[in-house]
């Protein structure tokens, strides 16, 4: 299953930097979404991908079951998601105010712009 998700995220770790270097700002904005994307899945699948098995210590017990997936990395993926939101958020107001400032949302027009002035 593990080898599976590796694809995935190579496949959205392409698409989104294959994005991040288009002109137009909207795609760079949909790259590092994506990528984002990916270093999640990656950080969760880092913890294993396992069904039915609890990550809990037994009383009498000092490791955890065999095959148990790891609460951490889920714990840092949820984290990274309400990161991401915000970021994505931040971006999507920054194009806002650019494309209303300069009128058109082509990377290289806005640099031509900032050199103008």
């Amino acid at each position: 299953m593990e080898i599976l998700w590796s694809g995935v995220i190579g496949i959205f770790v392409a698409a989104g930097i294959y994005l991040m270097l288009e002109r137009h700002y909207l795609r760079v904005i949909f790259g590092l979404i994506l990528l984002s994307s990916a270093v999640n899945l990656a950080i969760f699948t880092s913890g294993r991908l396992t069904f039915g098995v609890a990550p809990l210590i037994d009383a009498n017990d000092v490791l955890p079951p065999e095959g148990y997936a790891n609460p951490l990395p889920q714990a840092l993926v949820l984290t990274a998601i309400v990161i991401g939101f915000g970021l994505l958020v931040f971006a999507l107001l920054l194009f806002y105010r650019s494309y209303h400032e300069s009128g058109s949302a082509d990377v290289e027009q806005l640099t031509r712009s900032e050199e103008d002035s």
